[in-house]
Order: structure tokens, then sequence, then C-alpha cells
């Protein structure tokens, strides 16, 4: 019987991150990066200004009282048309290209207009009040690393990069297959001897917030035909779990059902983990696919999902898994 950490690196030996795919950013959110992301462009990409005021030459406001002359104005989108003379200011707004000639930006709160003078009550400091070019990031540098899954402000991030697309790996497709002749799914008519199943519902939640795609393959009967009849709808699968079926009683089919299922059979890795809930586990490859078997008890299930069907996932989609609480 294995330990919790040996069961662990059986199951992430040789598994190796699925093909990489390349997505929108409206898609990309919860998907896990397969190559570097660097900047296409620098932010801000010029000189702007981070306030609403008038762009000016520091030595042109030197002391209290400076009156200058409105040149013009340059909104955000719209540079001002030609350099900063002596003498001379241009009206300017939080994201606008700061003037050629303009070192600074003087409030608008701090000066007094009248038609195309302004009279400042503030001194001029040169720098003051400017959002340098590439003080956020520069062009070619690497802002996301590969194994980075995307949130919000990742994905924001690459936009502000000049990305409309990200390489991503391919998510997990896992299909889940309930045995029991014991479960009724919620909603539909259960006999005096059964009881509701859960796991499933439980487990595409999980798999599909640990960025797998979940596949219902239903509920076998407890019967060798059954099992493998709806176990062929993994085909395509990159994970196959089946809940229920793994301990050792004389319905307990699970390993000799598949283990006969001829071309594409269930490979036996490993089977029982000293953990409690979850002991009755099992681990292999089902043709193509990942093979867990997990316990039918409902926290059982839950809680070997967790220990060891989440870091699967997360090393099938390129991705490193906190450790467990």
């Amino acid at each position: 019987m294995k330990s919790v950490a040996e069961a662990l690196a059986s199951i992430l030996s040789g598994v190796e991150p699925l093909a990489s795919e390349q997505v929108s950013l409206h898609d990309a959110a919860g998907r896990v990066l397969a190559a570097p992301v660097a900047a296409r462009r620098s932010q801000p990409p010029f000189d702007v200004s981070s306030m609403d005021g008038y762009a000016v030459r520091s030595a042109d406001v030197a002391a209290p009282g400076a009156r200058l002359r409105v040149l013009g104005e340059a909104p955000a989108g719209h540079a001002f048309a030609g350099a900063l003379e002596a003498g001379a200011c241009v009206r300017i707004f939080t994201g606008s290209r700061m003037p050629e000639g303009a070192d600074t930006v003087l409030l608008q709160e701090d000066a007094e207009r009248v038609g195309d003078d302004v009279t400042f009550r503030e001194v001029a400091t040169a720098g003051r009040f400017i959002r340098r070019r590439g003080l956020d990031f520069e062009e070619d540098e690497e802002l996301l690393s590969p194994g980075q899954r995307l949130g919000p402000r990742h994905v924001a991030l690459a936009a502000a990069a000049g990305w409309p697309f990200l390489p991503v790996h391919r998510q997990p497709r896992v299909a889940l297959l309930a045995n029991g002749d014991e479960l009724a799914r919620p909603g539909e008519p259960a006999g005096p001897e059964q009881v509701l199943a859960s796991s499933t519902y439980g487990l595409r939640g999980y798999v599909a917030a640990w960025g797998g795609e979940p596949v219902d393959l239903g509920i076998a009967a407890d019967d060798v035909t059954s099992l493998q009849t709806l176990a062929r709808g993994a085909r395509g699968a990159d994970v196959l779990v089946t809940l229920g079926g793994a301990s050792v009683g004389d319905y307990d089919l699970v390993q000799r059902a598949l283990g006969e299922a001829g071309s594409g059979a269930l490979e036996l890795g490993f089977w029982k983990v000293a953990v409690r809930p979850g002991k009755p586990l099992i681990w292999g490859r089902f043709g193509d696919a990942c093979f867990l078997g997990l316990p039918g008890n409902p926290v059982s299930a839950l809680v070997g999902a967790w220990l060891f069907l989440r870091p699967l996932l997360a090393a099938l989609a390129g991705a490193l898994a906190p450790p467990p609480p």
C-alpha cells in the first residue's frame, strides 16, 4: 500500500503537459500559458500626463503669478501638433501625450484662465505629473511566464501588451463514470433501496474549477457489460475517473470489468493508498487515458479528487498545483 506522497509521485511520473493552442483573450482566463508573453509595445508608448491641467516649460513658471498663453489643447488620443514655445502652454488631460518642449504639468486647480491667457498660482517643478514612456513595461520585456494560470489581471496585462490571442495548453478532458445499482440521479424516480448520486456533480464542479472539461458518462450498473459499455465513452478523454466499485466487495467490479475490456484495457499502476477516507483508490492507464478509480463514498471521492485528480489536471495543463490544505 502506497503512502499519499508515493501515490502522488507515481501518478505524476511521466505526465506531460497537453499540446498548446491559441485562444482569444476573451477565452483566456483560467487557462494555463504555454509560452512566454513579452510586450509588443511599451506602456505608456510615449510620455503622458497623469493629471488634467496645463503642459508647460518649468522655466516659464519659476515663480507664482506667471502668465502664459494657451496655444491649444491635447485631449487623450489627440496629440498637440507642434512644439511648445517659450511663454506658452497647452491645455492637457489625463492620458494625453506630452507636447514637444513641455517638461511638466500644472494642475488646473492651480490655474486661472481668462480667454487664452492662464495665470498660475504655483511654481512648476520639472517632471511632475508625467508618466514616462515605458513606466509600466518596455517593449520586448517578458511579462508572463509559461505555467502561469491566467487570471483577469494577467489577461488585462496581455491585452495592454498587444496580444489579441494567447498560447495556452489544451484543457484536460475528464470522463466521469459512476457505478452502482444503488444509485439514482437527483430528480429521477428512486427505488426503495437506492440513494441519490452526488459525487459526479461535485466532481464536475471541481474539474471545471481546476481547468478541465468534465464529461458525464452516466451511471453503470453492477455489471461487467454495463461498465465496459459506458467506459467506451471515454474514448478521446485525457482522464477516466470512475466513482465506486474500487474496493474488495463482490460487486466492486471496476478492475475486473475494465481489465477485461480488450484493446485499450485497464493497465493497473497501483491499488490502495494509506489515507482515510479514500483508501481503495485505483491508478493506471485505460487506453490512451489516465485512469483514476475513486471510492463511491462521496466524502472519500472528493478527498481523493483533491489529493490526486487536482495535481494531475494541473500537470496535464502545464501548471503547478498548490499543495492540498
